[in-house]
């Protein structure tokens, strides 16, 4: 999804960083904290920590939560001091190899979890422990939860995973599709300092992200351009499937079915994390004990990766309704007093799923993600055109009545117009690039609606595609079109056509054959389309400035080059034979 990978850019440092936490009634004075501590692991190696308890302490024993983080303590001293001052001992600890702890990072690997292990008892030992030991954090902090988590340390009260990242399912790459962002990522992270300046050097990192992408040269060698060789990206480009290499980080099945513990899982409609955050939740869900289940609650915004932690009202210029900002940092305070002090059950959790219908302004709570819709609109594809245009589109109809049984559009790798066109900061209602379309993509068009309808799940296409060449990578975004014209994007794919059987092998095209893609992997969204709005399917190559190039040979792409290019011509049917549909499930309650 190409909006998410944005998303995922503007927030994946931010998170908790730098903000000022309002704090009605209490002064910062009112804490005390305590650097430089040092927590021995199990190997000897010893991690940093930075204790903040309430000033009013006085030897009572308290409950504890704990932030294990490769983003440098100091970035959540406003969280410890939150709650800190409402009466919880608040760690935040580097992890090995970062900061002041010992030891060497690898990203997404064994130690994260033993480490969380260690960290979790120790605390529980400490004299100023009331033995309850809860976890928190987002993005790498959400992972690192569920690391620790698979190792079952005895005195691990509860998570609250936070736009947490799945390894090998969103990052360092999005179901099997790579994407630059990961160098950008590992400079962040690379040696034992903050490294956010360069981080955040939004012009350097366009700059390098097109030299890559105008020079043709392979994926794999991009840390070398931005002047970073990076042993983990390397390893990255050897195992572009879900291997196990990637199985590895994060828990089995079974663990899954042994993790019991109270978790509040919160993530958002344009998170780049979304797609790992709620890939925890469906394994937990299947594979947990019944009593588990019945504990996780899930919580969907309107936010981007940052936002899931801090709500921002606008960002990519949409500005969403009043009724979606809350504080976070309140609920989070009240879940923590609920499951280890005793406390009523936040007000705000009504149900096990609650989520923000963006068109409506409303919170609405539901059983389970599967009860929330209980209709499906079934849209078939069509056309008149045999290549598109944003004015001259294909439609979308329960009933398909197109007068042509196939459409097409034509990818040509070495073609960088829009890796060339930094990406406009109101990238949620921007159209520059349907606008753009001629022979290079495919759009479709619903009819008004003659209602106000409310979408809210995870849409499927089944595309009947026929391809030249032996792969390439296909996004599709779904948009409401309001009926003065404007955009607002919903949801999003990128699927590469290698994986579309399946992400752990790959079964390359046979070029000339018709085969059904299921694009299935949408970002959840929940929105009321508004009457006289319609709906915009835009199916196009995914080639991007934050995009992975694939250059369509069928070669690993990581190691492909410009040499390797080959122009791409997907046609898509859509007959009797071949009935293209886009499935979308409609709440009507």
């Amino acid at each position: 999804m190409l909006l998410a990978i944005r998303t995922f850019l503007c927030g994946f440092w931010l998170i908790s960083g730098g903000v000022v936490i309002a704090d009605a009634g209490r002064e910062p004075t009112d804490v005390n904290y305590q650097w430089g501590v040092k927590i021995p692991m199990r190997d000897g190696v010893e991690l940093n920590a930075t204790i903040y308890r309430p000033a009013s302490w006085h030897g009572l024993k308290l409950p504890s939560i704990v932030t294990i983080t490769p983003y440098i303590s100091d970035r959540y001293h406003a969280d410890a001091q939150y709650f800190a001052r409402h009466g919880y001992a608040f760690l935040v600890v580097d992890t090995r190899g970062r900061g002041n702890s010992e030891g060497n990072f690898v990203p997404m690997r064994v130690h994260d979890g033993l480490d969380g292990h260690d960290i979790v008892e120790w605390v529980a030992e400490q004299f100023w422990s009331n033995g309850k030991v809860a976890l928190r954090g987002g993005s790498y902090g959400g992972y690192n939860q569920w690391a620790t988590a698979r190792n079952f340390p005895e005195h691990l009260s509860n998570i609250v995973p936070i736009a947490s990242a799945f390894p090998g399912i969103d990052f360092p790459m999005n179901y099997n599709v790579a994407y630059p962002y990961g160098i950008q990522w590992t400079t962040l992270t690379s040696g034992r300092t903050p490294n956010g300046r360069t981080f955040g050097d939004e012009d350097f990192w366009q700059r390098k992200f097109l030299e890559y992408h105008t020079s043709g040269m392979a994926f794999a060698e991009l840390d070398k351009l931005v002047g970073n060789t990076s042993t983990a990206f390397a390893q990255w480009q050897q195992h572009p499937t879900q291997d196990a290499y990637w199985a590895a980080a994060v828990p089995t099945n079974d663990e899954f079915s042994r993790i019991n513990l109270p978790t509040l899982t919160i993530t958002g409609y344009y998170d780049g994390d979304q797609p790992g955050a709620m890939e925890y939740y469906r394994r937990h869900m299947q594979f947990g004990l019944s009593d588990a289940r019945v504990r996780h609650f899930l919580i969907l915004g309107p936010w981007n990766h940052s936002g899931t932690r801090i709500p921002v009202q606008e960002f990519g210029g949409v500005k969403f309704g009043d009724a979606m900002m809350f504080d976070a940092f309140a609920l989070d305070k009240a879940w923590y007093d609920w499951i280890m002090g005793g406390g009523s059950k936040p007000e705000f959790i009504k149900d096990r799923v609650t989520y923000f219908v963006a068109g409506n302004n409303e919170w609405k709570s539901a059983p389970s993600l599967e009860s929330i819709s209980d209709q499906t609109l079934a849209l078939r594809l069509g056309s008149d055109f045999f290549t598109h245009t944003a004015f001259h589109s294909g439609n979308l109809l329960e009933q398909q009545t197109g007068s042509v049984t196939q459409t097409q559009y034509v990818y040509d790798p070495l073609d960088t117009t829009w890796a060339s066109k930094q990406q406009a900061d109101d990238y949620l209602i921007d159209q520059v690039e349907v606008m753009s379309t001629d022979g290079t993509g495919l759009v479709y068009h619903s009819e008004a609606f003659t209602e106000a309808t409310e979408i809210t799940g995870y849409i499927r296409l089944e595309a009947y595609l026929e391809l030249d060449v032996p792969d390439t990578d296909i996004n599709v975004t779904l948009y409401e079109i309001k009926a003065d014209g404007s955009s607002i994007a919903l949801t999003g794919e990128t699927q590469r056509a290698r994986y579309r059987e399946s992400l752990a092998e790959e079964t390359l095209i046979v070029p000339g054959e018709v085969n059904q893609f299921t694009f299935e992997r949408f970002y959840f969204f929940s929105r009321l389309i508004a009457k006289g709005s319609r709906l915009r399917l835009f199916i196009r190559p995914s080639n991007g400035l934050y995009n992975q190039r694939n250059y369509n040979s069928g070669k690993p792409v990581s190691f492909e080059s410009k040499a390797d290019a080959r122009t791409a011509t997907v046609k898509l049917h859509h007959s009797e034979r071949y009935p293209s549909k886009l499935i979308l499930p409609v709440v009507s309650r």
